[in-house]
């Protein structure tokens, strides 16, 4: 877990893509009240708040009322914990990746 105290992992939370297609609606917009979201989906409204709560408990999802309605934004800064994890694996391929081509190269002369 993050610094944050997120009650769900950062990782499980963007594993289902409904999950996935909400934080790139919520990226896109300012902000998104749940009748708008769940628009986009051939699911329920209520399908739709279960993946909500759990991006929110992710970190990864702020709500807020306004009257009667609950407005989502995203809150992108859990996703840095991903961009790290795959930055490393980045790095470690490309290094990977440069040692066998200098094998290669060396098989070659």
């Amino acid at each position: 877990m993050s610094e944050n105290n997120q009650l769900r992992d950062v990782f499980d939370a963007i594993a289902d893509p409904t999950r996935r297609r909400l934080i790139r609606l919520l990226a896109e917009a300012e902000e998104m009240p749940l009748h708008e979201l769940t628009a986009q989906f051939q699911m329920g409204r209520t399908a739709v708040s279960k993946h909500l709560t759990i991006l929110k408990e992710a970190g990864l999802v702020l709500d807020r009322k306004v009257g009667r309605e609950t407005r989502f934004r995203l809150n992108a800064s859990p996703l840095r914990e991903i961009q790290d994890w795959v930055a490393f694996y980045r790095k470690f391929w490309s290094a990977n990746m440069l040692r066998l081509n200098q094998l290669l190269e060396e098989e070659e002369e």
